[in-house]
Parts: C-alpha cells; structure tokens; sequence
C-alpha cells in the first residue's frame, strides 16, 4: 500500500439494553480517548433525532466533551445535518469550538435530517428550503469563517480565520457531485447505504476541481467492523447489530440487544433484503478474516481514509474491536 490511509471512528452512541444516556455518553467519552491512544485520526459524532436508542443528539455539545477530556485527536460531525441548522449557528458553534479546541475540530456537513420527517419539520418549520438550499448553506459557513467577512453586515467574529475543514457528507450521487464542484473531501455512508459507493467515488474524482481548501480529492468511506478473537466469536457480537437493524425496518426499534448464537434465525433475520444490503460493508471475524476484507475493500474503493463504525452490545467488546482495527491498520501501512 504506497499511501498511509488514515482511519477514524464515528459515533452514534447507541444506547444497548439496560444502559442510561450518560453511561452511554461517558462510554462514548473513554472510547474516543482509546481512539487516540491507538492513533485514530478522528472521532465523529452524528446527529440523529427523536429516537430513544440514540444518544448523539446535540453533536456540538457531544464534540466539546470529548475535545476536552481528549488532548490530539480530531473531533467533529459525521455529521451536522444543515438542514436542521441555521449556517450562521453552526458557524458560531464551530468557531467556538476551534477557538477553544484548535486544529481540532472537523466539520462534516450532511443534507439528510437525521429523523423521521414530522420530527424534521418540528426541529426546522422551513426544513424542505433548507434542504434545497444545502450547497448555499455550505457556502454560508464558508463565508462566516472567511477572514475577508471581517467588514460584513453580518458577521461570526469568532469564526472568522479559524481553520475547520469542511467534509461533504453523503449517501448518493448528488453529494459527489457537489463535493467535487466545491473541491471539499468528500464522506461517504456506506457503512448503512452502500449501493451509490462506487459511483459516487468515481463521480467524485473525476469531477473534482482544486480549491483554495483542498488541491486533489480526499475520500472516506464508512464501514462497520466487529473483531473478536475468533470467527465465531465475532459472529454472535454482530448478531446485536443485525438485531439492531432489523428492528429499524421492522417497525420495532429497540436498544441493542445481548448477542445471541448465529443459528437458523439469526441467518434468516440478516437474509432479510434491506437488513443485507444496508449491511454489505461489515468486516466481520478474527483480526485475520477482517484484514483480508480490509485490503479488498481498499484495493477496490482507493480511498484515503476509512470511517468506522463498530456498535456492538458490551462496551469491552467494542473496546477490543476498536484496538484490533487499530493494529490491522498500522500492519496495513506499514507493509
């Protein structure tokens, strides 16, 4: 592998099955800090709303914490959904956080609402505009955080000059597309939406156009990743994942559930069509089984950077998947 591909972590902080909000946010807290002892390059948070199996709510408030109680890994969104937001507040509350936290703080910026659609037009009455308007909003923020603004009628000092790099989030074609014009990196969500990867990827650098932000594309796609000591081991950790999903598209959401043997209903819950597809990306098994995935995924894909996801049910489960993604990825760039 000629180039070092950095990889990352992005959190929802899921709520599993007999643990409160702030065990799951303190948890969510000591994870980012193995994180950075195992040289991951950032720690996301994403924004999800009007759900009780998800703690990751308030993601400005979320990125503080752990900027605070973490000393040099990156902390951002994964992202904020713009739609929900006014350009000018998140540029306060980035700029904040990067006057606080410098060279530090990321911002991904996604054009999903992170809800279901009552509880996007309760959050944002106008949320359709916004949504419309997602490449003025990005341009909004940029200006915001421009030095030049520094004369304009309407202005977010404290943002002005500071360095957040801005990440197009995406799940589809549309959002390469935009990335690309705007010469931004560009995140893309296959770790729950996979079918556009490839497309988009290729959209993505063909299109791209250098910009005072970034001079060649930089790409990140997310994946899930269960490592255990065993195959079979990691098997039944990601039935709670499986579980977890199904219950989405089901109608029956609920906390992640304990793991269970992977038998018969297990493997007809995850032969479930849209419970497959969303989960094609998951890099599941010993430290062996998912560095050979690993290495097809990125010969495949050529991106920079990977963005994982790893929710499982026992916070010492996720921990030990989190350090042994860590040691595949030191082998994978230093071979």
């Amino acid at each position: 592998m000629k180039n070092q591909i950095n990889y990352s972590l992005l959190e929802i902080a899921a709520i599993s099955e007999g643990t409160s909000f702030k065990e799951t946010l303190n948890n969510s807290l000591q994870l980012a800090k193995v994180a950075e002892k195992n040289h991951y390059t950032r720690f996301w948070f994403a924004e999800h709303h009007n759900t009780d199996t998800v703690a990751s709510n308030a993601t400005p408030v979320l990125i503080g914490y752990v900027a605070n109680n973490t000393e040099y890994i990156r902390v951002g969104s994964g992202g904020i959904m713009l739609p929900n937001h006014s350009p000018l507040i998140v540029a306060e509350q980035f700029g904040t956080l990067a006057q606080l936290y410098t060279n530090r703080i990321d911002l991904g910026l996604g054009r999903a609402p992170g809800t279901d659609t009552a509880t996007a037009q309760a959050i944002r009455s106008d949320f359709m505009q916004g949504t419309r308007s997602f490449p003025e909003g990005i341009s909004k923020i940029q200006h915001y955080f421009d030095v030049q603004n520094g004369s304009g009628k309407v202005r977010v000092a404290i943002a002005e000059g500071m360095d957040v790099p801005l990440y197009i989030l995406g799940s589809s074609t549309d959002s390469a597309h935009l990335a690309a014009a705007k010469g931004l990196p560009y995140a893309f969500g296959s770790h729950f939406a996979p079918t556009h990867l490839h497309e988009a990827l290729a959209i993505y650098k063909q299109e791209f156009q250098p910009s005072e932000f970034l001079n060649k594309p930089y790409s990140i796609a997310g994946i899930n990743v269960i490592i255990a000591d065993t195959d079979a081991e990691a098997q039944t950790i990601f039935t709670s994942l499986i579980k977890m999903f199904y219950g989405i598209f089901t109608g029956a959401s609920k906390p992640l559930q304990p793991p269970v043997e992977m038998d018969f209903e297990m493997r007809q819950m995850f032969q479930h069509p849209t419970v497959q597809q969303t989960l094609k990306y998951s890099f599941v098994g010993s430290k062996a089984t998912v560095k050979a995935g690993i290495l097809r995924f990125l010969e495949d894909t050529q991106v920079d950077e990977l963005m994982v996801s790893t929710n499982v049910f026992g916070f010492k489960n996720r921990i030990k998947s989190v350090e042994l993604f860590a040691e595949i990825m030191k082998e994978i760039n230093n071979s």
